[in-house]
């Protein structure tokens, strides 16, 4: 097998043995439940497109291992056009989910391991290298979607790994054994993690001597021994078991965010990346953190673009849509959107070639990308929300709608231009709601600040590859200040 089918993917996961805690309870079905089932819905869409034959090119590409065709998730970037391909790829999927449909993360993680490995070989002696090829092209053979775990839940910010209080707030190697290592310790904010095959654990930030059992890389199946998972809360989430599709904005797509727990979790040599090579964890934190922040510059604009359609239709449903200003809104709202994109572009187009020979994004635009992310999404949100009005938070429920006495009362006074059915204007009230304060306002608001590093870790790198120094050299040339 090379790829799978979206049914045979949906199929995949009922075979796995997940532990997943909800709400207090022990999930038996994760594929059906009513809360997670929108996120699998997302992932879904990743096996479903690449099936198209209109999306072939932007879905599918040629493996640099076996030269065979294999989703793009599971790809290993060749050339600056891959890069490309990547961010439209990623806003296409923004604009058929309107959610976070989770597969960025492993993309980016097997691409960051991919050259860092290669790097640590070549200067330490080790195979690791050799050890993620193979894992590599059982995953393309596979098509299996790969959670990249990074982010711990890091205690005492002001304190290394090894001086926290409790020494599992970091991932880390617990024991070393003849046949592999135990790990123990937590991931937080795990993307997609219950829709996942495998697990690619990463470090989370640059690590000292002190600090070598916590750096570490490896992978392990999703329902490992001693793997599992708290799922995260999310606004308005409960709106999925009350029955109805209106009120929960998006009733057919959505993201979700798991704690991840290592409870002595055994993994055999063969899939350790990195083992206290802690002079390699700032390499892949920076490299993972540059793919994802460039994934930013795809998927939130294509979320933003079902989010600017929203608002039109909002306009047009209000009779507000000759309005000058509203325009004009609506002109910035694209303007915003189409800068994030071009970020991701132009990130993309500068790409260049690794040791390993694979494909990296520019560091510099990749972290400007980034650092618009974490405003542009929220100006966005803030003017439709003006577009929308307060009915979009104080409108009367699905059920309200439904009912045989009060219904006809919701459908006179929620009315907006004549020729429009009062639920379709609740429908998509609840859609801009759904984005930006309900469970899709964790992928496209929160996300966008917090994901794939702060907004301070951007402006450290932007500082770091600024080159101000060269940028002095130009202007003293231009003023005829002797070098």
């Amino acid at each position: 097998m090379t790829m799978k089918t979206a049914q045979q993917y949906e199929d995949s996961l009922r075979q796995l043995k997940l532990k997943v805690y909800l709400q207090g309870e022990l999930v038996e079905n994760p594929v059906d439940h009513p809360i997670i089932r929108p996120s699998m819905n997302s992932v879904k869409m990743t096996y479903a497109l690449a099936e198209d034959p209109q999306y072939e090119d932007l879905m599918t590409a040629t493996s640099s291992l076996t030269g065979e065709k294999v989703n793009r998730f599971c790809h290993l970037h060749q050339s600056s056009d891959d890069l490309v391909k990547k961010v439209k790829m990623q806003r296409l999927l923004g604009q058929k989910t309107a959610a976070c449909f989770q597969r960025c993360v492993g993309m980016d993680a097997i691409n960051a391991v991919d050259s860092t490995t290669f790097e640590m070989d070549k200067k330490l002696g080790t195979n690791y290298h050799e050890r993620f090829k193979k894992f590599l092209l059982k995953m393309q053979q596979e098509d299996w979607t790969v959670d990249g775990a990074m982010t711990d839940p890091k205690g005492d910010r002001g304190l290394s790994p090894s001086k926290q209080a409790d020494p599992d707030l970091y991932v880390h190697i617990a024991e070393k054994r003849a046949d592999g290592i135990v790990v123990r310790g937590a991931k937080s904010h795990q993307t997609g993690a219950i829709n996942s095959h495998w697990i690619l654990v990463m470090p989370t930030i640059s690590m000292g001597k002190d600090d070598a059992d916590y750096a570490v890389s490896f992978v392990a199946p999703a329902d490992a021994e001693g793997i599992f998972y708290i799922y995260g809360r999310q606004s308005c989430d409960t709106r999925k078991l009350e029955g109805g599709d209106i009120d929960v904005g998006n009733s057919r797509f959505g993201g979700h965010e798991a704690l991840m727990v290592f409870d002595n979790v055994f993994i055999p040599w063969e899939n350790v990346l990195m083992c206290g090579e802690y002079e390699f964890s700032g390499m892949l934190v920076e490299r993972f953190a540059g793919y994802h922040r460039q994934s930013y510059g795809g998927c939130k604009v294509g979320v933003g673009d079902v989010l600017i359609g929203a608002a039109a239709l909002a306009a047009d449903y209000n009779g507000a849509n000759k309005a000058s200003h509203i325009k004009d809104k609506l002109i910035e709202m694209v303007h915003l959107n189409e800068t994030l994109y071009a970020c991701g572009i132009a990130c993309s187009a500068e790409g260049h070639k690794t040791a390993s020979g694979n494909y990296e994004i520019d560091m510099l635009l990749a972290n400007v990308c980034k650092q618009n992310v974490t405003r542009f999404p929220y100006e966005i949100a803030r003017i439709a929300e003006d577009i929308a009005g307060g009915l979009m938070v104080t409108m009367p429920s699905e059920k309200d709608l439904r009912h045989p006495e009060i219904g006809p009362v919701v459908e006179k006074y929620l009315k907006g231009i004549s020729d429009v059915p009062t639920e379709h204007r609740m429908r998509i009230l609840r859609l801009i709601e759904n984005i930006t304060l309900g469970t899709a306002a964790v992928g496209y608001r929160t996300e966008s600040m917090h994901g794939a590093g702060s907004p301070q870790a951007q402006r450290i790198m932007i500082s770091r590859q600024g080159n101000l120094e060269q940028k002095k050299k130009l202007a003293k040339d231009i003023a005829g200040i002797p070098q």
